[in-house]
């Protein structure tokens, strides 16, 4: 007869919860990855943010990746986000301070846009998204 007592040479085996806390927080969940998006789709995305408006305008030249759902939510973005930044960079070149501040923010913004994008995700641009999707370019 085996004893299974403290004396036993096996260790109890314990017990590890591997299910996250519940913390009562009702922020944003993680984010669900489409398997039908490519390495190939990440890494256009990401250069459409991070060189935009030249990337996007290539993009849409090339039917194959125009085609692609994940490009195309982020093509036509991109490119007016670009256009936006350019022409406000423009318009408010005179004004020393306000030029270097939105070139500043514009490229943080674009960075972090780029590096959700590269992760698969897609981006919501407040007024610019709106925009796409109410044109059907989305």
């Amino acid at each position: 007869m085996t004893d299974f007592n403290s004396n036993s040479e096996t260790p109890p085996q314990e017990y590890h919860d591997t299910t996250p806390p519940n913390t009562g927080s009702t922020g944003p969940q993680p984010s669900v990855v489409d398997p039908n998006i490519t390495s190939e789709d990440r890494l256009w995305a990401m250069l459409a943010y991070l060189l935009t408006p030249i990337v996007p305008v290539i993009i849409l030249l090339i039917e194959e990746k125009r085609e692609r759902p994940f490009l195309k939510a982020h093509t036509v973005q991109a490119l007016i986000w670009g256009i936006v930044v350019w022409l406000a960079s423009t318009l408010l070149s005179g004004f020393f301070f306000i030029g270097c501040v939105i070139g500043i923010a514009a490229l943080v913004l674009s960075v972090m846009w780029a590096l959700k994008a590269n992760k698969g995700e897609y981006i919501n641009i407040p007024v610019i998204t709106d925009l796409v999707k109410s044109q059907g370019w989305n």
